[in-house]
Order: structure tokens, then C-alpha cells, then sequence
């Protein structure tokens, strides 16, 4: 394993030529301007390289040794000059041709930050408002994946119900030691790895509200635990209602009432058994 040891073309299973023996990925870093805009950092080619003047992403060739995250931000810093400080990975689209793929890792930016060429790969650095996009010529690669891409921008965040969730996994004893089945789920929920319907790889904001005995709950890497001072349900609508007005919010509950209260401000909601059948 070594560096750039994924320089090199190859082809697909579909007779297509590509740059990357390893497969490649590319960073798709979004921000969401006040009225709730997203804005995409794109990248138009060099003339001399592979589509040449089209627009698509900063990225390139995955090393042996690295993973699609560790590729994009790579390629990010090689291509513009950035860094991952404050970006926040929200998913990794995977576009399979069959023995070769290219992987979009799409993150939060919190600002528009200044971006220009780092080295010849690159002609123009530009955030491009999300309607402008397809009016562009864009790379063949990305243009094929955008349309599926774009539905995949907002943030999201998963809001637990954790006492009705420990509720209706309904373990024996749980009724007794409600801080130790509260805690015990969240342990396995930050290692779970959420399934989507459409990313290869999801990675939510992930906020459990615990009450009553279990407040004393503590948050494993990867949650954030929210103890409600009162009523779980008013805890867990907070939640929903501090959420931006782009972001998607799913709760988890069974609960008949909170789900009409956490509907009415634009939430989608689950049951548990979402959750649990993943676990």
C-alpha cells in the first residue's frame, strides 16, 4: 500500500474507461444559505485532462489504503487547497459500473469558504447555486448521478424516542432498569450502521431524548442524548421545532400523539421497529 498507488486507468465491466484502479472518489461539499439555497463547490476541468471543461467535482484515484472519505478530502486539499475542518460528512453516494466505482462524499460546509485552483487539474473553483447546476456542462459521470445526488443535500437528523423504543423492543427487566436499557440501546445505536435508500453510506445527526429514570443516560461517540427536564414528548418536539427549515427530520416513535405533534411542524415519523430491525 502507498501513495498513489491508484494512478492508473482501467475499465469498467460496462467496456467504459476509467482513471482510478482502485475506483475514485470526489467531495461534494453543500452549504445552505439563509433561505435555505444549497450552494455546490464545483470544479471546472483543465482542458488537458479526461472531459476537459466540463464541471463536476473535486476528486480523483483511491489509494489502496484509503477509504472514500479519506480519497475525497485528499483530492480536495491536492485539487483547491481545502481542508475537512468544520465540513460534516453526510453520506457517500456510490455509482457502481460494475468492477469499478465512483464514490461522492457529500458534506455540510457551515460557510462558502474561499476556494481557487491548488494545482493544473482545475481551471475555476465556483459555489454554484443548486438551480444553476444542470444549466452547466458537467461532467458525463456526474451529470448522470446529479439527479439522484441533488435529493440527497439536506441534512438530516434522527430524533429517538428512546423510552418508547425500549418500550416496544420490550427486553425482559427492562420495566426495572430503565437506565440500563436506555443505555444499552444507545451503545448499539452508535454503532450501528443506518441503511438508506439511496446512499451507499448514511451518517444522520443522531439525537436521543431519554426521560424519567433513564435521564441519567450518557451519550455514546456518535449521539447526542438530550435529558428531558419534563415531558419526553415536549423534549422531543424542541428538538424538532430548532431544526433550520431545510433539514429532514425523522422521529422515531410509536407514540400516536407526538406523532401528530412533531407532523404538523413538517417531521416525518417512523416506528421503532425501524430501528430495532436494524440493530
Amino acid at each position: 500500500m502507498a501513495a498513489k498507488d491508484g494512478d492508473g486507468w482501467t475499465e469498467c465491466a460496462l467496456g467504459h474507461r476509467h482513471w482510478g484502479v482502485h475506483g475514485a472518489s470526489g467531495l461534494l461539499a453543500v452549504h445552505h444559505d439563509e433561505s435555505g439555497t444549497p450552494h455546490v463547490l464545483m470544479q471546472k476541468r483543465s482542458w488537458w485532462s479526461h472531459h476537459g471543461g466540463t464541471w463536476g467535482l473535486p476528486g480523483g484515484a483511491r489509494d489502496s489504503h484509503e477509504d472514500a472519505v479519506a480519497t475525497a478530502l485528499r483530492e480536495a486539499r491536492e485539487e483547491a487547497a481545502l481542508h475537512g475542518d468544520g465540513l460534516r460528512v453526510l453520506g457517500v453516494y456510490l455509482d457502481d459500473h460494475g468492477g469499478w466505482a465512483f464514490e461522492t462524499v457529500i458534506a455540510q460546509s457551515p460557510e462558502r469558504f474561499p476556494a481557487k485552483p491548488a494545482n493544473s487539474e482545475s481551471s475555476e473553483l465556483r459555489w454554484v447555486p443548486l438551480p444553476e447546476i444542470a444549466r452547466k456542462k458537467l461532467h458525463p459521470g456526474f451529470a448522470d448521478s446529479w439527479p439522484d445526488i441533488q435529493e440527497m443535500l439536506r441534512p438530516e437528523t434522527v430524533v429517538l424516542d428512546v423510552a418508547n423504543i425500549v418500550g416496544a423492543r420490550a427486553e425482559h427487566g427492562w420495566w426495572s432498569d430503565r437506565h440500563g436499557a436506555a443505555t444499552k440501546l444507545l451503545r448499539e445505536v452508535a454503532r450501528l450502521r443506518l441503511t438508506h435508500p439511496v446512499l451507499d453510506q448514511w451518517y444522520p445527526r443522531i439525537v436521543a431524548v431519554v426521560e424519567g429514570a433513564a435521564r441519567e443516560a450518557t451519550a455514546p461517540e456518535g449521539v447526542e442524548v438530550v435529558a428531558a427536564l419534563g415531558s419526553g414528548d415536549d423534549a422531543i418536539v424542541d428538538v424538532v421545532r430548532q431544526a433550520r427549515t431545510w433539514e429532514h427530520v425523522r422521529v422515531v416513535t410509536a407514540d400516536r400523539g407526538l406523532r401528530d405533534r412533531v407532523t404538523e411542524l413538517g417531521a416525518e415519523t417512523v416506528g421503532p421497529k425501524w430501528l430495532l430491525s436494524q440493530l
